[in-house]
């Protein structure tokens, strides 16, 4: 590609990109009254991208109206680096903002507004360094991914690992975390467990099924369980070294002196990398599914939502070790979860570092430290060189 075909100087700068980001509305929320379309950020993202050189692709997410992801790619070939992002923010409280959420407004040497750490003050930083290779002749692809509805169903990159796009060899998903880089996390299930019975008189229990006595035999199934994989699986790269399953709440019953006919129970799972979700899934069916029979009770076991995989890749891949030794940090392990099972269904050697602090994302007054932005730059500048050229 010839340096005339592209046109740097119609690309804003950094803190231009970003207030306009914010100033554009992309909430994704379970809640229809909070939801809204990713399509303005995406159409802005192509607007920057296109006159540096880059091919766009802009796809609907399938079954879901007015959701979107992009590919935009600089270069050609089978390999090349990926730097990913989500478009979409959380809910917020604007009572609990000291400014508007979607203006950015700069005090004590931080930018505030919604989405400024998680994250589209990446895109802004991505499409800043990727700025200097425009028009340049890769030897791999640079792709800029944008992906919709990380912050509630992960549909945006499920799509994506399900279309087989995009092809490359590595990616970065540019996640707030304090520019250290992240190989491993661990998975997030949420779970529905429902027994139904058959009320009647408490004065004789023979008249009805009891789910709420159903339940607490269950309960302590599920305690049993999560003792065993606590002494099967451990991690020391976490601070929380074992996998967790957090009774979350519970709904039964209507009056003392009736026999529960309903209860509901709603609880998380927290798998380390290795652990199989649905493995995890038929063995807590196999130990609640005999209690349902045994009792007579009506039994409804099925997920909240879909589910984040636990992710890893592995201490010696060849993108772990360039992000250690630009960064000068040891890639280390986290609570929270990324799209980076995905990219890795994909075949793409992943890993999560991006500026800001995950401490800041989804609370009212999130900021980005100017501080992070000159070393955001540099390291996927990085990155670009030795993956790309």
């Amino acid at each position: 590609m010839s340096q005339s075909a592209v046109n740097t100087a119609s690309v804003p700068g950094i803190k231009d990109m970003l207030a306009r980001l914010i100033s554009l509305p992309s909430i994704s929320s379970a809640s229809a009254n909070w939801d809204h379309s990713n399509e303005p950020v995406v159409r802005t993202l192509a607007e920057w991208l296109e006159p540096l050189g880059f091919a766009v692709e802009i796809l609907e997410v399938p079954g879901m109206p007015g959701k979107f992801n992009l590919i935009a790619t600089l270069g050609s070939g089978p390999g090349g680096l990926v730097l990913s992002g989500h478009t979409d923010t959380v809910p917020y409280d604007d009572k609990r903002w000291q400014s508007d959420p979607f203006t950015l407004t700069e005090r004590d040497d931080r930018w505030y507004g919604l989405g400024t750490c998680d994250m589209k003050g990446f895109f802004a930083l991505a499409i800043e360094a990727a700025r200097e290779y425009a028009g340049m002749t890769l030897k791999e692809p640079l792709i800029i991914l944008a992906t919709a509805d990380e912050e509630s169903s992960m549909n945006g990159a499920r799509a994506l690992a399900e279309a087989g796009k995009p092809k490359a060899r590595y990616a970065v998903i540019g996640e707030p975390t304090s520019l250290k880089p992240v190989r491993m996390h661990k998975g997030i299930m949420m779970e529905r467990l429902k027994f139904e019975g058959q009320s009647g008189h408490s004065s004789n229990p023979a008249l009805g099924r009891n789910a709420l006595e159903g339940m607490h035999e269950a309960l302590t199934e599920l305690l049993a369980l999560r003792s065993q994989w606590q002494q099967q699986y451990h991690n020391p790269n976490f601070e929380v070294q074992v996998p967790t399953l957090n009774l979350g709440c519970i709904h039964g019953g209507d009056n003392p002196n009736r026999i529960c006919a309903q209860c509901e129970l709603h609880f998380d799972l927290r798998p380390l990398p290795g652990m199989d979700m649905e493995a995890l899934r038929q063995a807590i069916l196999n130990r609640v599914q005999p209690v349902a029979e045994r009792r007579e009770l009506g039994m409804v076991f099925e997920p909240l939502f879909d589910g984040v995989p636990p992710f890893e890749t592995p201490a010696d891949a060849a993108l772990v070790k360039a992000c250690e030794k630009l960064t000068g940090h040891t890639a280390h392990a986290v609570a929270f979860a990324t799209e980076a099972p995905w990219l890795q269904k994909l075949g793409l050697e992943t890993l999560v570092l991006g500026p800001g602090s995950i401490d800041q994302a989804h609370q009212p007054d999130e900021f980005l430290e100017l501080s992070q932005l000159e070393p955001t730059v540099r390291i996927l500048k990085g990155l670009i060189r030795q993956f790309c050229l």
